[in-house]
């Protein structure tokens, strides 16, 4: 993963709604990358894809879009 995202370009990372069991998907262009529980695992899974300072990116929405519920927030979504 390239350290600059660039602005003519969607945010490269999504964190995706909460699921109905808790967690959220994550993807880097569409590649699922994991299920995160919390922020840790997210910059976890950043890390592992080739971006060390993932931590600094969480609240850049050029870097990751927050779908559907708040930013943060892991717990299962309500029916």
């Amino acid at each position: 993963m390239n350290a600059h995202a660039g602005s003519a370009a969607a945010a490269p990372v999504a964190v995706h709604p909460p699921s109905g069991t808790g967690g959220r998907r994550v993807t880097v262009r569409g590649e699922i990358l994991g299920l995160a529980h919390c922020d840790a695992d997210v910059v976890e899974f950043l890390r592992l894809a080739g971006l060390p300072d993932a931590e600094d990116f969480l609240d850049d929405p050029e870097w990751v879009k927050w779908r559907g519920g708040r930013a943060h927030h892991y717990e299962a979504a309500s029916a």
